[in-house]
């Protein structure tokens, strides 16, 4: 978690590559974060709204890219963390988390970094993007 002076525009975190996503992971995750919708959890549900199988929690791929982050700076450096859902992750996949620094500038006498964020499917869907800022020091 330490960061040093030498980050720049281009600077990559090291991937982030979860195990697949088990129905045991989305049950887990549901009871977890509160979000029991069925359609992540219930096949039934899910083929009843046309789908093939359950499917991943947006939030759950949030959270994997704020482990991520976390994993680079402490909690209490990350200044503002947003995303976009892009498309679902079905179960089984198996999702990479990327963090690469667009930019880095000081703000009210702190240097922060911007990074763009995306988790990818090993098939290479993009599932969700977005961009965090984060203290360096």
């Amino acid at each position: 978690m330490t960061i040093t002076s030498d980050v720049t525009a281009g600077t990559a975190l090291p991937p982030l590559t979860v195990d697949p996503i088990s129905r045991t992971t989305l049950a887990l995750f549901a009871g977890a974060s509160g979000d029991r919708n069925p359609i992540h959890i219930d096949l039934d549900v899910a083929r009843s709204a046309g789908l093939d199988d359950v499917f991943a929690h947006g939030m759950l791929s949030m959270a994997y890219l704020g482990r991520l982050l976390t994993g680079w700076v402490p909690q209490e450096r990350i200044r503002e963390y947003s995303v976009r859902f892009t498309r679902i992750t079905p179960v089984h996949a198996t999702p990479t988390c990327r963090a690469t620094v667009t930019s880095v500038d000081v703000v009210a006498g702190e240097r922060r970094a911007l990074l763009d964020l995306t988790v990818t499917l090993a098939d290479g869907t993009v599932t969700l993007t977005g961009t965090a800022i984060v203290a360096l020091y």
